[in-house]
């Protein structure tokens, strides 16, 4: 499976119900009906997450197709350029992140539909080679995190190597998606010995501290 992830700010002047409306209820059906796609899955913002500023982000997508093939093959098609064409209407382009990932499923546990989804923006330490980095935050800080019982489930997703080719450095170097059963739980997280040594471990290899929304889930395909 290929995943492409998109992380994007509402065009300047749009209010947040507006924006969260558009993308669902029109942008989404669109997206979901272009060819190959396998699964789509859009992140809003919560609410909550405006209450004293502007959050780091309204929200993210996830989209997964079987290869490289479908997803190229899908580049210099009509469903796609009407696709583009309509993000232009409520997303702020220019600030907008669009990365291939791999995948790394840490937990495997359920995503609920009722729960609560939290997502952070990964950049690695520069000193800190792209391979050692990505294998440090799989093997030693994943089941760090994973160990923290009120998380029901923790998927980890890097940049593909690809991204670094030819001394290239992509705006992300990852994202951490985590889900809990609900605010409570999450909270409840925090004050555990798991979350602290989880905490700790980050100044190991992560450029800190880190960018974070917290959302809610919406699964339009798959």
């Amino acid at each position: 499976m290929i995943k492409v992830i998109s992380v994007f700010k509402r065009k300047v002047g749009m209010g947040v119900d507006e924006f969260q409306d558009y993308w669902l209820n029109h942008h989404g059906p669109m997206v979901a009906r272009l060819p190959s796609v396998e699964r789509y899955v859009q992140s809003h913002t919560r609410r909550s997450g405006y209450a004293r500023h502007e959050p780091a982000a309204d929200g993210l997508s996830e989209l997964w197709f079987e290869d490289t093939d479908a997803l190229y093959n899908l580049q210099s098609s009509r469903e796609l350029q009407q696709v583009s064409d309509d993000e232009e209407r409520f997303i702020d382009l220019a600030s907008s992140v669009q990365i291939l990932v791999d995948e790394h499923v840490i937990k495997d546990g359920a995503a609920l539909v009722e729960g609560v989804k939290n997502i952070e923006f990964v950049r690695r330490k520069h000193e800190i080679d792209v391979d050692a980095f990505q294998h440090h935050w799989r093997e030693i800080h994943g089941p760090l995190g994973a160990s923290i019982k009120q998380v029901s489930r923790y998927v980890q997703n890097h940049a593909k190597s690809s991204s670094y080719l030819n001394g290239r450095s992509p705006k992300l170097d990852g994202l951490a998606l985590t889900w809990f059963k609900d605010v409570d739980a999450m909270r409840e997280s925090a004050q555990s010995a798991e979350y602290e040594a989880t905490r700790d471990d980050e100044e190991n290899f992560l450029t800190t501290p880190l960018d974070f929304i917290i959302a809610q889930e919406h699964v339009l395909v798959g």
